[in-house]
């Protein structure tokens, strides 16, 4: 144990080092929790990334290895007060409170009396979140921002938040990702214990928890969730802006296809992944599908970006249910992040209707996550996920170093719409259940699984 001990701290100090080589190599100090957010060269760095992840989980299992196991246990099944709290400083614009009032922070009766409630209750809120660091306790019962509460800032006055509330999160893809979290999220895990025991009719947690079967998608056109699905598209633009184009330019060899093959984007919303796609390897023809309603938006989307692929006809934009048959003969067909929005069943449906189309050369390419074992991978497609192995004695997935994010999205697909991440194994048995065999997987914050007819 005491070696093991050891090795954890030694994994954190060596990693700490990498961290400091990293800020003198890009002449910065390293970000301070006190302070406000802000993007810096070390957010682009590969090498001070996995430092950072090793730390994480080094620092992680160190705990869960030293602390009397019973405060561990209060503290995971406690967690929902942190949700609860983190959900009410957001919806009630207490960041944006604090940025006005400076470093020197705001005292928990004035901010109680700009957000309508008691500064007695304000305080024990406010204190619960400092201790966890998500604000700062600068003096007795005053309280200020931190690097972490500065992502749930609106990027808007408090005049324009009052005066159009409903708008409040689009230019915040920080405190719309908290209030998804925080409210849809929340309301439908309470019922994940219920729904793994018995489902019922419902297709998720959180379809038993709103007791409807409408899927969350429809559920936020309905009139008085129209702000939240407004919220939900600001969150999930903010999560997919943080993949390089890179992952989707190096998925395949563009420039071996023939001028003119076709490549069909499946449900790919207004194209932005196709956009780098296009800009990159003009020789192809896109094709990106999408329902109705988003097909207005997409015509936008590339007048503003790239108009000449309208005009010349290489993109073209198309309204396709991909429930429904595809009606595209393509050489490449891809998805980002679609098939872990829905079930099983769902998710070999959208690939057999591909399949159907498609040609004995054709390519099916998926984006999106793996999840990676917490114990050291013995299957035969262990290679195929090429995941950086994790230095001893951390977990195989580095625990939340790494694996965190991934199994925590796994939980959230379940919750919401019963869908799931996978792992390299079960990206093998989908694509066997829908007439695809996997052939390549590149691995990266998105997956890039490659596969051909079988």
């Amino acid at each position: 144990m005491t070696i093991s001990l050891k090795a954890l701290a030694q994994l954190i100090l060596a990693n700490v080092e990498t961290l400091e080589s990293a800020c003198a190599k890009h002449g910065t100090d390293y970000p301070s929790l006190d302070d406000p957010f802000a993007p810096s060269a070390l957010n682009a760095d590969p090498v001070a990334a996995n430092a950072s992840r090793v730390i994480v989980g080094a620092a992680a299992q160190l705990i869960a290895t030293v602390r009397d196991p019973i405060e561990m246990l209060q503290d995971h099944c406690s967690s929902m007060y942190t949700a609860a709290a983190v959900g009410f400083v957001n919806s009630n614009d207490v960041a944006d409170i604090l940025q006005v009032s400076g470093p020197q922070g705001l005292h928990s009766k004035d901010l109680g009396k700009k957000i309508g409630v008691d500064a007695s209750l304000t305080d024990r809120v406010m204190r619960y979140l400092a201790t966890r660091h998500f604000f700062r306790e600068v003096e007795p019962n005053i309280f200020a921002n931190n690097k972490i509460s500065s992502l749930i800032l609106k990027n808007k006055s408090l005049s324009d938040i009052q005066a159009d509330p409903a708008s409040k999160y689009d230019l915040s893809p920080g405190a719309a990702m908290a209030g998804h979290f925080a409210e849809e999220a929340f309301m439908g895990s309470q019922s994940i214990a219920q729904y793994l025991k018995d489902p019922g009719p419902y297709q998720s947690p959180f379809n038993m928890a709103i007791k409807d079967t409408t899927n969350i998608f429809a559920w936020f056109e309905q009139p008085d969730n129209v702000w939240r699905g407004r919220r939900f598209v600001t969150a999930m633009k903010g999560g997919g802006e943080r993949f390089p184009p890179e992952i989707f330019t190096s998925a395949i060899d563009w420039k071996a296809l023939e001028p003119g093959s076709t490549v069909v984007d499946v449900g790919g919303n207004v194209g932005s992944v196709t956009l780098p796609i296009a800009k990159s390897f003009p020789h192809l023809h896109y094709v990106v599908q999408d329902l109705e309603h988003v097909i207005p938006e997409a015509k936008e989307f590339w007048k503003a970006n790239l108009p000449e692929a309208l005009s010349e006809n290489r993109v073209e934009l198309q309204v396709h249910d991909f429930f429904k048959p595809m009606s595209v003969e393509a050489d490449v067909y891809f998805l980002r992040l679609i098939v872990h929005d829905w079930p099983q069943a769902e998710g070999v449906k959208i690939l057999q209707n591909i399949r159907a189309a498609a040609k004995p050369s054709s390519k099916l390419i998926l984006f999106e996550m793996i999840v990676p074992h917490a114990c050291p991978e013995t299957s035969p497609f262990t290679s195929r996920s090429a995941l950086p192995p994790a230095p001893s004695p951390l977990l195989a997935n580095m625990g939340i170093g790494l694996g965190g994010f991934v199994t925590m999205i796994d939980l959230q697909m379940m919750t919401l719409l019963g869908g799931r991440e996978r792992t390299v194994e079960e990206f093998v048995e989908l694509g066997r259940d829908s007439g695809w065999k996997l052939e390549v997987v590149k691995p990266g914050p998105l997956a890039a699984f490659v596969y051909s007819p079988a």
